[in-house]
């Protein structure tokens, strides 16, 4: 789990791996296993993000993807009023995770920095097991409601009824969110979003991602390991 006390440079410092080490790929998905984050350096190029995707994930596509499998993430200065679109303007994205309204949502995602924002730009990250762990611990009843099936639904019409924590039969916890225009509540749930964004913003952890020497050459990378659902 992510140290709540951690900077943005040393949480990068704390999880990052070296690419050209031996046995990185082992390293790498161990580490996911483990903490579920893993910083990277050295990715300069979309050629080179392309073959490191191909040897350590699996492309998911996506509505507002290139033709190679990849999306570019930056203000278009038309879509950021649009439901669903809050990524592609420049204003505060809201926590949520990838892909929330289809059936089987992708297990990692991997931002690449190649530009810095000229404003901004910071990525926030929240442990889910932080979050879930923290509503158990201090409004249990949000937990139990915010894990009752098909109180949620994600997406435009072609979306997905869900809930927002998943118990595995491992004992994991899988995470579904998003809390923009496409998102709907049962009122079973309604009373209980105010102590999940509070649980959010307690266990959230900034980082600065931005090209740097740091590590070698190149642009600062990130994988988040995201529950199986």
């Amino acid at each position: 789990m992510l140290d709540a006390s951690a900077g943005s440079e040393t949480l990068f410092a704390d999880h990052y791996v070296n690419l050209r080490a031996p046995h990185a790929n082992d390293v790498i998905a161990a580490q996911l296993r483990e903490t579920g984050l893993v910083t990277l350096s050295g990715l300069t190029t979309r050629q080179e993000v392309l073959a490191f995707t191909s040897r350590m994930l699996k492309i998911t596509h996506h509505p507002h993807g290139a033709p190679d499998g990849l999306t570019l993430i930056h203000d278009t200065g038309s879509h950021a009023h649009r439901a669903g679109f809050a990524g592609f303007g420049s204003g505060e994205l809201q926590a949520h995770t990838e892909r929330s309204g289809t059936p089987a949502p992708p297990r990692l995602i991997l931002l690449v920095c190649l530009q810095p924002a000229s404003a901004g730009g910071e990525t926030l990250l929240a442990d889910g097991r932080e979050v879930h762990a923290r509503l158990m611990g201090e409004n249990r009843d949000a937990a139990v409601a915010l894990c009752q099936p098909r109180t949620a639904y994600f997406g435009a019409g072609t979306g997905h009824a869900t809930q927002i924590f998943t118990v595995q039969a491992d004992g994991r916890i899988s995470i579904r969110l998003r809390q923009d225009g496409l998102a709907r509540w049962s009122p079973i749930v309604q009373p209980y979003l105010p102590a999940l964004r509070s649980a959010i913003a307690t266990s959230q952890h900034r980082l600065l991602l931005q090209p740097r020497p740091a590590h070698g050459t190149g642009s600062v990378n990130r994988v988040v390991g995201l529950p199986p659902h």
